[in-house]
């Protein structure tokens, strides 16, 4: 990474300078206003998780549950498999705080779910705002269809699942697969009861309005931010392909080949603003902007929440005798 900087900083030294000089012409005004709707975003985020535990029965507040997410996100954003450690770390935390394993693995689940299903429908919903002939038509083109296969396919499968002669045939198959496997019989046992958990959360269907609803605010206050970053530099915003270009990264974020998806989200933002018509420097200035924001800006107060959770985590079973 250090000789990646080094190189970069050898070779594009007047485009640096330009990005040094947006930079230090920010106005704060809206950079702070973009740092606020940074803040409704993750609290939203930590209110669907919250809604979606007390949907299945457990007690939490949302001091905590915000405190959890932070701290997760910190472990996803520098550790290798962050992603996976932070979900143990905060299932771990939720039981020793009285929520059972499968109620707290399922409600992490549907979030997870109902956030990619939202962040699904944002991403056809700017290549339709796109301008059919902008300067990216065949990507704008290429999301279209690759969302109508996906429709396909999940329509598909949905379809399939409805034979009980397949879902009998599944059945077996998934049970003959963990007969001669104690330890992956004991997961598929777990899995099924997460399963089975997530099935149960099915509250009044109308209600169901106010976790995707909360899923829409945490990614568009996001995308509002990018568009402030960019505002705060008096840069170019092209509004018609900035949902798009958001999307798609989010969507290849999501991914997390590097924690934290450090140089993917950079990059692919960066590229994507610039093929819409921003100027290199502004977009990659407001790319830095965006992920000091949403992304730096977290990481010593996810930390914190860390360790704050940890140790308290740690009194609760000390005082209950816990091992």
């Amino acid at each position: 990474m250090a000789l990646a900087g080094t190189l970069l900083a050898a070779t594009h030294r007047r485009e640096l300078r330009a990005v040094l000089h947006l930079l230090g012409q920010v106005e704060t005004d809206r950079l702070v206003l973009a740092a606020v709707l940074e803040t409704v975003s993750f609290l939203s985020l930590a209110a669907l998780e919250l809604w979606l535990l007390r949907a299945a029965g457990a007690r939490s507040r949302l001091g905590t549950v915000t405190a959890l997410a932070a701290g997760a996100n910190a472990m996803a954003g520098v550790m290798p498999a962050g992603g996976v450690l932070s979900l143990g770390w905060v299932v771990r935390q939720l039981q020793r705080r009285g929520v059972a394993f499968t109620a707290a693995a399922a409600s992490l689940a549907v979030a997870g779910a109902v956030s990619l299903t939202v962040l699904g429908v944002l991403l056809v919903a700017g290549a339709l705002l796109a301008d059919p002939s902008g300067p990216a038509p065949g990507l704008r083109e290429s999301v279209l269809v690759g969302a109508a296969a996906f429709a396909a396919f999940a329509l598909l499968i949905g379809l399939l699942s409805l034979s009980s002669a397949l879902r009998r045939a599944t059945a077996r198959a998934w049970r003959r697969l963990g007969a001669a496997r104690p330890a992956l019989a004991r997961a598929e046992a777990s899995l099924a009861d997460v399963v089975r958990a997530a099935a149960s959360l099915q509250p009044d269907p109308q209600k169901w309005t106010r976790p995707f609803l909360l899923s829409g605010l945490n990614w568009l206050g996001d995308a509002a931010a990018l568009a402030l970053c960019l505002l705060s530099l008096d840069a170019h915003v092209p509004w018609r392909g900035l949902l798009l270009a958001y999307t798609l990264t989010q969507l290849f974020s999501s991914l997390r080949i590097t924690p934290g998806s450090l140089g993917v989200t950079e990059a692919s933002l960066t590229a994507l603003l610039v093929l819409y018509g921003v100027p290199a420097d502004q977009a990659i200035a407001a790319t830095l902007l965006y992920r000091g924001l949403s992304f730096w800006l977290l990481q010593p107060i996810g930390w914190t929440c860390w360790l704050v959770v940890t140790l308290r985590g740690r009194s609760r079973d000390s005082a209950d005798g816990t091992p």
